[in-house]
């Protein structure tokens, strides 16, 4: 069996069909930013939420038990249930390109789906009102490419928390042997810590080939980190939101069991996490490129039951390896309540010299 590995990108846009653009700003009052998955083929949409704090929009559409079948974009952005506006201006933008659910004869015609999740940053650069703008959303789309998604302090990630230490905005992806691709985007912005009571990244176990070969067990112990608790000082709002894809075509119930799934590489990655604190939720997309006419599978399909689950399995494993992208990209910021470390500069030894 030849070993799993990343795609050429190692992020979500290894998937064909999906781009992501990003908008973010850092200059002071500013900490925080919008991430923008755009499919222009349309992709059939899964959601799950499991935080007890969500700030969501068009997530009761992607239930299987309603008619529409997928998205256009889904927006991830800080701002808190503010940033929903950014919503706005991506529908406004894919209108003008006719992308949309079709409901009547015109060119434009059209009524995007544009599902959104929001994170908890605000104040996070000193100023309650220095928050995404509602055009943000449309700039982040206008930017979106098929190619390397920058991580760390971009995006959604600008203003992100990992409980003491900086979070932000991580990436990763599988090619698996049939060729199928599976990737994630993920904004790290936690209650729970990434890190255990080593100092290790929980993540990390999952990676693939060498990927994380270059970190080992820290020596130092930052005065933040308190051994065996991960509860310790930080930010009493949160929330991880992220995408989960897959060339794989799924049908809406089978996205929706993809996105589940996928919580499990949260929870494996992040300790503790779905809290009260936190409005977890995760998209999962199935894209289709032209000319692939294979059925879509279903959960109720006994012969589709092994390669949904290789699937699954897959999709909350990239999870939890984008989880250890964001946190080894992030980068430690100043604000006016104080430092905010970067993984790399709270735990230095964590990474070899050799």
């Amino acid at each position: 069996m030849t070993p799993l590995m990343p795609g050429p990108l190692n992020s979500i846009t290894d998937v064909p069909g999906v781009l992501v653009g990003q908008v973010e700003r850092v200059d002071a009052p500013y900490l925080t930013g919008t991430t923008v998955v755009h499919v222009p083929g349309t992709a059939v949409a899964g959601v799950d939420v499991r935080g007890g704090a969500p700030g969501t929009r068009e997530t009761d559409l992607l239930d299987p038990v309603n008619s529409n079948p997928g998205a256009n974009a889904v927006v991830l952005t800080g701002g808190s249930a503010y940033g929903l506006d950014t919503a706005g201006s991506v529908m406004r933008w894919l209108e003008d390109r006719g992308e949309g659910v079709r409901v009547g004869p015109g060119e434009r015609d059209v009524v995007p789906i544009v599902p959104t999740a929001v994170l908890f940053d605000l104040g996070r650069g000193g100023d309650f009102s220095a928050r995404p703008a509602p055009s943000w959303g449309a700039d982040a789309i206008a930017a979106a490419t098929d190619g390397p998604v920058a991580l760390g302090n971009h995006g959604a990630g600008a203003g992100a928390r990992a409980r003491s230490l900086k979070g932000g905005t991580g990436a990763a992806s599988v090619r698996l042997e049939d060729g199928t691709t599976i990737g994630a985007l993920v904004i790290v912005n936690a209650a729970g810590s990434a890190v255990d009571a080593e100092g290790r990244l929980y993540g990390a176990r999952y990676g693939l080939g060498d990927e994380f070969a270059h970190l080992r067990t820290p020596t130092d112990r930052p005065a933040l980190v308190t051994p065996g608790r991960n509860l310790i000082p930080g930010p009493t709002m949160n929330t991880v939101i992220a995408v989960v894809a897959t060339d794989v075509p799924l049908d809406k119930a089978a996205a929706k069991r993809m996105a589940m799934v996928a919580h499990d590489g949260l929870a494996r990655a992040i300790d503790p996490i779905h809290t009260l604190v936190d409005g977890d939720s995760i998209f999962a997309l199935s894209t289709r490129v032209p000319g692939d006419d294979r059925p879509r599978l279903t959960v109720t399909d006994p012969a589709a039951l092994a390669q949904l689950e290789t699937v699954y399995a897959a999709g909350a494993r990239t999870l939890s390896r984008a989880v250890v992208h964001a946190m080894l990209a992030a980068e430690t910021v100043d604000t006016p309540a104080g430092e905010i470390l970067s993984y790399r500069d709270a735990y230095p030894s964590a990474f070899r010299s050799d």
